[in-house]
């Protein structure tokens, strides 16, 4: 009996040491984690307070080119249409009253360019991203002094017949 005595006191004694224990390493976690964000998590902060705030690029004037471009594409095997809508981001007024005064030789210029693509070259977005590109340097080949900022394409689809 003095024996079951000693065992259920060891348990016991047991017991204590681990909850003890437990307590102990909650506690140093707790300490632990408090003294990270007390250290790293103000220099995350200040870092952020620091980084300069970058406006947004501002938006040009919109003018849209309509009709939309309805254009035989130059695929051999096969008769493509492309239809394409496009939006121009001009930077000023001036820009903006030269594109129209111009739009005629614009279009004819981006019809040169549409057609003379395959439906595979501007059919993936890079393909899409290139036509863009060319587009828009033709069309500031044609301005006095550029001031197309972009080309959007709002609409842009392509008929296999």
């Amino acid at each position: 009996m003095a024996e079951e005595v000693r065992e259920e006191a060891q348990a016991g004694g047991g017991k204590k040491k681990l909850i003890f224990l437990l307590l102990l390493l909650i506690l140093l976690a707790g300490a632990g984690a408090g003294a990270y964000f007390f250290l790293f998590a103000k220099k995350e902060e200040k870092k952020e307070e620091k980084a300069p705030k970058v406006a947004p690029p501002e938006v040009g004037i919109m003018y849209k080119l309509d009709p939309p471009f309805i254009v035989n594409l130059a695929d051999p095997e096969a008769t493509v249409y492309a239809r394409i809508s496009i939006t121009l981001e001009v930077a000023n007024q001036q820009v903006l009253q030269e594109v129209q005064k111009k739009e005629p030789v614009i279009r004819d210029a981006i019809i040169e360019i549409i057609s003379s693509k395959t439906s595979n070259e501007i059919r993936t977005p890079e393909g899409r991203e290139q036509l863009k590109l060319e587009v828009l340097k033709r069309i500031n080949t044609i301005l006095s002094e550029g001031g197309v900022r972009n080309v959007y394409f709002t609409e842009f689809v392509i008929q296999v017949e």
